[in-house]
């Protein structure tokens, strides 16, 4: 019997040695062109996207890792350090060309998504810097968007197929495993974790090998082999979070400060490589009375939360909101409060006086949730950066206070040294801030991807609960914030929002306006096939002629423009990017 195993583990490495392929096929079987317009593309996209000094470090890090990646000479090092400090902007359209051309392509640029995903997932780290580097590559080389979520839901669904698959001996040896780490779980993330917990959440590094096990079909077989390792079991558990119950496990956590109520709230059941965290504003009696009712269309990703906060205070605040609303402010009123808005003058003089006999219905709560939204905010600061999430990016939204509540939290994760890549993209909506650059430029070595301000100039109400700010108010809720920067990204939604209830009333709405997905587009794209595997189909495209693509791209993008990554959250087809230009 011990002879016949030598040999079943000597078959099983030569399994293992063809699983490096794929990676060996991009890095080294490349001609020398390819390679080095490969490693150019993604210096000068790092050079555009993230030219800050304090950036410079992950810059010059991150080529440095891929020159070696990419099996490069040592001698190129140089071009590609100075490509990712800006040199070289004009050539980024013949880079992207000479790539396209390698005949190991084949007409099939998705793998090129592929190994750029398997060399930013390869130490445990999924940085949102990266992944906003990912999704810029995916744009010059004109591949839907679409096709980067399959490569990453396929992760999961391969997941599910693994551990379906899965030999009982296996099955009894991760369950022993189990058992023996039991304890420290409960001990680490309390027993609210084993009830909230999905696949990967409830046996957290556990299910790395299984995880690993179906990665293959996402990141390439060698970088699914590399996951398998003794290594690679720690990879996907920084990845995931500690024990991999991520934010679902934190709402066990005691009272902090003033703060009397902090939980996470799952608003989807999956699992997913990039997070996205909704943060509602105030609550209200009847179908708003939960902090997951605005945000049941979002689909932004496969794993998303509602932060639920405070709920005694935001109640109070929506009682008060319906009654100014209701009972003390008739149409004639509104009006003019309206013009009064979009004039600019927003003092204490200019509020009718009939609006100012009742303001303390609305003053106290107000004040009150205005100082807990600033705590809450410093406080989901503390624990991202504490990776209660896993190492992965996540993206934030959130209306009125909730938008607060963002602000806080960046101001308060700007101040640290260890920030940058966490945060992929942020929105803010109706958001009771200070509206002058200078408080949003912190902003910036936060936040990889972008950073918008959606704002409607005649929401009478906000400016109302902000009329004893001062003599001349700016506040971000009403007006662009005029930052020069190409995070910043300000959505006029006076179309959509009427007033500043209509935020919770009209979220759907509002989502697709500034471009977070919803159930509704995600079904669209189900229905035009984006979602089919891209391994499987475009190999199949690549047969037809150059214009047969063109038209397949144009169908896949509902017949516009393929829209840059980098301006993914503007609502409008998009404008070339800068960089191919």
């Amino acid at each position: 019997m011990a002879a016949e195993e030598k040999p079943s583990k000597g078959q099983s490495g030569a399994e293992q040695a063809p699983e490096k392929e794929p990676i060996v096929l991009l890095g080294q079987q490349l001609g020398e062109p390819g390679k080095f317009a490969y490693g150019a593309l993604c210096g000068i996209s790092l050079a555009w996207l993230f030219p800050e000094d304090e950036q410079s470090s992950f810059r010059t890090g991150f080529i440095e890792g891929f020159v070696k990646w990419l099996d490069l000479s040592d001698t190129v090092l140089p071009a590609m350090i100075a490509f990712a400090s800006g040199l070289g902007g004009e050539g980024t359209e013949s880079f992207t060309q000479v790539l396209l051309q390698d005949p190991i392509l084949s007409g099939n640029p998705i793998v090129v998504i592929q190994d750029l995903l398997s060399f930013s997932l390869k130490d445990g780290y999924y940085d949102a810097r990266a992944r906003i580097l990912i999704c810029h590559i995916t744009w010059l080389l004109r591949i839907p968007l679409e096709e980067l979520d399959v490569l990453q839901e396929s992760l999961l669904e391969s997941l599910k197929e693994q551990n379906e698959a899965e030999s009982e001996t296996a099955k009894v040896s991760r369950k022993k495993k189990e058992r023996r780490a039991k304890l420290k779980r409960y001990l680490l993330i309390g027993l609210a974790t084993v009830g909230g917990g999905t696949v990967i959440g409830l046996t957290g590094g556990l299910a790395a090998p299984v995880v690993a096990a179906g990665a293959a079909a996402v990141i390439g077989s060698a970088g699914a082999a590399a996951l398998g390792s003794t290594a690679g079991i720690a990879v996907m558990a920084s990845l995931f979070g500690a024990a991999g119950a991520g934010l679902t496990g934190y709402k066990m956590k005691k009272r902090v400060g003033a703060i009397e109520e902090f939980e996470f709230l799952p608003l989807t059941e999956g699992k997913q490589l990039h997070i996205t965290i909704a943060i509602t504003g105030w609550l209200c009696a009847g179908k708003y009375g939960s902090f997951t009712a605005p945000w049941s269309s979002m689909l932004q990703s496969s794993e998303q939360y509602c932060l639920a906060w405070e709920s005694k205070y935001l109640m109070e605040l929506g009682h008060a909101l319906d009654s100014l609303m209701n009972g003390f402010v008739n149409m004639m009123a509104q009006e003019a409060l309206k013009l009064t808005v979009f004039s600019g003058i927003v003092t204490a003089l200019t509020w009718p006086t009939s609006l100012l006999t009742v303001a303390g219905v609305i003053d106290n709560p107000w004040g009150v949730c205005l100082h807990r939204s600033a705590e809450v905010g410093k406080h989901l600061a503390r624990i991202l950066l504490s990776r209660q999430q896993g190492k992965r990016p996540v993206t934030l939204v959130g209306f009125s206070l909730g938008a607060r509540v963002i602000y806080f939290c960046l101001q308060e994760m700007a101040q640290e040294k260890d920030s940058q890549g966490i945060i992929e993209d942020v929105v803010l909506l109706g958001a009771p801030v200070e509206g002058d650059a200078k408080y949003w430029k912190a902003m910036t070595r936060v936040v990889s991807g972008r950073i918008v301000n959606g704002y409607c100039r005649g929401d009478w109400l906000l400016g109302f609960v902000y009329r004893t700010s001062s003599v001349q108010i700016n506040v971000a809720g009403l007006q662009p914030v005029d930052l020069d920067d190409r995070r910043m990204v300000n959505m006029d939604l006076s179309s959509v929002v009427s007033g500043h209830l209509d935020y919770m009333k009209q979220m759907e709405t509002i989502l697709k306006a500034v471009g977070i997905k919803t159930k509704e587009r995600r079904q669209e794209e189900k229905g035009s096939g984006s979602l089919l595997s891209p391994l499987a189909k475009m190999p199949q495209e690549a047969a037809g002629s150059e214009e047969e693509d063109t038209e397949q791209q144009e169908d896949e993008a509902g017949g516009e423009t393929l829209q840059d990554p980098c301006s993914s959250l503007l609502g409008e087809p998009s404008l070339p990017c800068p960089c191919s230009s």
